[in-house]
């Protein structure tokens, strides 16, 4: 303690050191989902991504050993992102399932999240084929739990609905089927729909399977 206290430096650089090499990724990771927007996942390279966020090639690869690492690294960050926020919504609802379900519906709608940008490079990374098996693994366990967490509370739901139609897993099943369908077609048909307008598709789903 005596120690700190003398060399306060000690305590203050590394931190720094650390805030810059957060910040530095931050940058390249934002530049990254600005190139595969423009340009698809084979138009991106390390060229356009250092030229978007104004850094040298040696950063990235200092950062980032490769171009594959640095699209791993985007991928989850993205899904970290959405994690945070429909986890965050489920906490803070109330007590009640049908709160906590609709907190995450309004996650996947949010400001942060619902953004053609984002969602055209979530699209990109489905439709690599050779590399699909590999980003989904990537964010399997995220998406998993979020699933588990939905089947919970449609099952907790259903139990007061005697005449619910479907079993509580096969809801969640087509609420992650709405999720990515609402956002592809958002995406493709830009102005057709506003995001409340996508996010109240996926209630008046859910207020059929639960009046």
């Amino acid at each position: 303690m005596n120690e700190t206290i003398r060399n306060p430096d000690q305590v203050v650089k590394p931190a720094r050191r650390t805030q810059s090499k957060e910040v530095r990724r931050m940058q390249l990771i934002d530049a990254t989902i600005e190139s595969i927007s423009k340009h698809g996942i084979r138009g991106t390279t390390m060229s356009t991504v250092t030229e978007i966020a104004g850094l040298s090639l040696g950063i990235v690869n200092f950062h980032f050993k490769s171009k594959q690492n640095l699209f791993e690294e985007t991928l989850l960050f993205l899904a970290r992102e959405h994690h945070e926020q429909w986890h965050k919504g489920y906490q803070d609802a109330g007590l009640s399932p049908r709160d906590k379900l609709q907190a995450i519906v309004d996650a996947h709608f949010h400001p942060k999240i619902f953004t053609r940008k984002k969602l055209s490079v979530w699209f990109a990374f489905y439709g690599e084929a050779g590399r699909r098996t590999i980003y989904r693994t990537l964010i399997e366990k995220i998406d998993a739990e979020r699933f588990d967490i939905s089947i919970d509370l449609c099952a907790a739901l259903a139990q007061n609905e005697p005449d619910c139609p479907m079993p509580p897993r096969q809801i969640a099943n087509l609420l992650e089927a709405l999720y990515d369908g609402i956002w592809l077609d958002y995406l493709t048909y830009p102005g057709s729909y506003t995001r409340e307008m996508a996010r109240d598709h996926v209630i008046a789903f859910l207020a059929s399977m639960f009046p």
